[in-house]
Parts: C-alpha cells; structure tokens; sequence
C-alpha cells in the first residue's frame, strides 16, 4: 500500500481551524468542482459512523459528457469516518469506490508560531496497477486547492467576524453553492429561497416565471415575514445565459432576473421596522455592452447597448424599492467566472487536453475574469461590509484571449496555438449567443472593489487557472 502525505501551515488557532471543519459547508469548499461531485454530504460531520457520498470525474471528462449529452459523468466513491478525536483528528475510509483500499488521516497540531499544521496522510491502493505518480500527482492537487481555500476562507472569516443571518436566491447554482458553503463554515446562519415546499433551512417564494406566448410574466409572491429577521438577502436567481438566444429564452433569461430582483427588494421595503438591512444583488460586465475595445470600464462608464445591456441595466433598476426604503443595495457586476464544473471554461478543456486548444475570439480582445472562490468571497464581503452601488467583480489581471488560451495550455501542459474556428460556437450557440457571450472585448476594471478592502486570493490568471482545475 502507498502513502501520501502533504502538511498545512495555518496562521489560525487549531480550536478555530478544527471548529471550522465541523461546520455545514467544509466539505464542500474543500472539494474541488470537477474533481467531484457530492451526491450525499457527510450524514453526521466528522464523527465516527458519519458517511459521504461522491462521483469523482475529471474536468476533461465532464467537459465532454456536458457538451454531448448535457450532464456530467463519475464514478460511484462511498466513504465512512471512522476515528473522530475533537480537536485533534479524524479518519475516514472508503467502502465503496475505485480504490482497493484507500484511508485518509487528518492531524491537527498546533505549530511554534500559535497557528495550526494539518497533515493529511493517505494511504492507497489500487485495484489495478496504476503509476503511482498519477495518483499522487492527482493527490498533491487536491491538497494544494486544500490549503488555498483554507487560508483564503479562515482568513476572511476571522476579518469579519460577526455572525449573520443571510438569506440566498439561487442557491443551488454555481456561485449559490459555493456561497452558502461558505457562509455556513464561518458559522452564519443561511436560509435558502427555495421554489417549492421549504425543507430544514430553506423558505418557499415564487419570484415569478416567463411564459411563452403573450403572456409575458407574472408577478412574484414573498412573504415579508421571510425576510423579517435576516440581515441580509443575496440575489443569484436567474436563467442561465448559455445557449441560444431564441426569444423564448431572451424573455426567460430577461424576466427571470428582473422578477426575482423586484420580489425581493418589494419584500425588503415593505419591513418597514427601521432594522438595517442589505440587498446584495448579482449583476454583469455585459451592463457595458460586448465589445469595448480601447476602454477601460469602470463602474461609472457608460452602458454598452444590445439584448445583455438592457437586460443588465433592467436587472439593477428593479431593486430601486428597496434602496428608497434604506436598505443597502449592492450590484456586484461579474466577468467570466472560472471554474471547473461549469461556466465558461468548462466546455474548453477537452479541446485543450487533445492539443486543439486556443482562442475563442480575436486573440488580442481582452477577457475579464474572477474564480469562482473569489467571487463567493466577494459576495460574503459585501453582505458583511458597508459596500453600496456597483462594483465590479473582477480580477486584477485581464487578460487577451490569446493570454488566457496560452496560461491554460500552460497550466494543462498542452498547445494553445489552435484559435477556434468561429464556426464552431456560432453554430452551437447561434449568431445573437455568440455575438454576446464569445465575441467579447471588455477590460473592465477591479479597482472599486479592492479599494474598498476586498482581499483576492487568485489574483493572476494563471495562478487562477491552477487553482479551479486542481492543478
């Protein structure tokens, strides 16, 4: 049997690095999207008898299962813990999964300088013969997106500090995942919109749906009451813009943004109980139009025109009711959010692990991008902060697509000199997709945000790139 050690050096007490991994939402931001997905988080925490199940992929495996059948792929990874010593360690083995034989150990320490040393030790065995550097290759990874989401999240954690009550809109996508993870694991109280009967944690709303036909839209419905003693709602609800631009989905994508943000911010103005609250609302760079060239676009620039603009601009304009009731408003405009699982990136790594991988536009267009990680941050740093107006959330380091085609195929050890033939998406997305989503040239600008204190922790791209494919 092999072994696989790797340590992590935290400047946090191990009571407080031990406590955050005992809270809801640890184990997802310790698993990397589209390394794994989680079918059944741990059933009892990291207790003795607690179980976990998983689907563990590849990005590149995912990326092509999601472009030919529209889901991803996995294989079956059940795991049981079964040593838990408060404070200082648990084990945890598999039951059931690829491996013959896999048990992973995790020791806390306490280290010279008062913070905290996690070893993890694993010790594996496969069923067939596999290059032991594969796997710990694949290990060594793991451990490393490990370590950033501990520093970046403990250390964002401990700057806040107070504990809140925030309620999520769309907290089963990408960035609503990962937020909601995120704020429980720093021990705030999260309540998620749901549109269907509420379970434990959750609360029904109807922010209203686009119809086909003449039937444009109907009205949202939410009680008050649900919001009564939040200290903050987080707006991600709406229509996923990938795919093509029909009309039906033009009114989909339109109406289920300006809904959602006009249910909510009603809501909000209506507690009229003089208690202070936030509304921190998603928004998008597409508020200045698809191609800006020779600009740099700050919050105040003024807004580009086509479908996404109006869309963007319609979007911020609905939460007004809640501002003129004094509650905080908040836009956080997103560039392209990189990650793993979904988004963007993902459709561009099979190209890239075959050696076909390169621009998906003008090489010297330039693209502006945040993590997935930093972006959830950005949105607890606002929900926290006295942030008000639009910032936006981006990285400090746009690049050209023809940079971000060469630090992908860096970081994956592939070719990136292959542009992609512009036939190829505008046939997948149409013409007004494509026009909108892939023929981009916006250097928008990060300094808003990081004036007003937030911290990233993926600032360079291909450092970026790195992290989100657990390289």
């Amino acid at each position: 049997m092999s072994v696989y050690e790797h340590a992590t050096h935290l400047p946090h007490s191990r009571a407080d690095v031990f406590a955050w991994h005992e809270r809801p939402g640890a184990f997802v931001r310790l698993t990397p999207p589209g390394m794994a997905t989680i079918v059944e988080p741990p059933s009892d925490g990291l207790r003795a008898g607690s179980t976990v199940r998983l689907r563990v992929s590849h990005p590149v495996v995912a990326g092509g299962s999601s472009l030919v059948a529209g889901r991803s792929v996995g294989v079956p990874w059940a795991l049981t813990h079964v040593e838990y010593a408060p404070g200082e360690g648990f084990v945890d083995e598999q039951t059931s999964g690829p491996f013959r034989r896999w048990r992973h150990e995790h020791e806390f320490a306490d280290a010279p300088d008062g913070g905290t040393t996690i070893t993890d030790r694993v010790h594996w065995e496969t069923p067939v013969p596999v290059p032991r550097g594969l796997v710990e290759g694949r290990l060594a990874g793991l451990f490393r997106f490990r370590a950033a989401q501990l520093r970046g999240d403990l250390a964002l954690h401990a700057r806040l500090g107070e504990r809140l009550r925030v309620a999520v809109a769309g907290s089963s996508g990408l960035v609503g995942t990962q937020l909601c993870a995120l704020l429980a694991s720093g021990g705030h109280e999260v309540t998620r919109l749901v549109r269907r009967e509420a379970g434990p944690g959750e609360a029904s709303w109807d922010p209203g749906a686009a119809d086909t036909g003449r039937t444009i839209a109907r009205d949202g419905r939410l009680d008050p009451r649900v919001l009564e003693p939040m200290d903050a709602v987080v707006n991600l609800a709406g229509r996923s813009i990938g795919g093509r631009f029909t009309r039906r989905a033009k009114q989909e994508i339109h109406h289920s943004r300006v809904l959602a943000s006009s249910t909510l911010a009603r809501a909000l103005a209506r507690l009229a109980d003089g208690r202070p609250r936030a509304l921190v609302q998603a928004s998008a760079v597409g508020l200045y139009g698809a191609r800006r060239p020779g600009e740099t676009l700050r919050e105040d620039s003024v807004p580009g025109r086509g479908f996404l603009a109006d869309v963007v601009r319609h979007w911020e304009a609905a939460a007004a009711p809640a501002e003129a009731a004094g509650v905080r408003v908040a836009h956080l405009r997103t560039g392209i959010a990189l990650c793993a699982s979904g988004g963007a990136l993902l459709p561009m790594l099979p190209l890239f692990a075959v050696g076909l991988g390169g621009p998906l536009t003008n090489p010297d267009a330039t693209v502006s991008w945040i993590t997935l990680d930093d972006l959830a941050r950005a949105y607890l740093y606002a929900v926290a902060e006295p942030l008000s107006g639009p910032y936006n959330a981006v990285a400090p380091d746009p690049a050209t697509w023809g940079e971000f085609a060469a630090g992908l195929g860096r970081v994956m050890n592939r070719p990136a000199a292959v542009p992609t033939p512009g036939f190829g998406p505008r046939l997948l997305l149409g013409r007004g997709a494509y026009d909108q989503l892939v023929r981009t040239d916006q250097r928008v600008s990060y300094e808003r945000l990081q004036d007003a204190g937030f911290a990233f922790e993926q600032p360079a791209l291909r450092g970026a790139l790195a992290h989100v494919l657990a390289h």
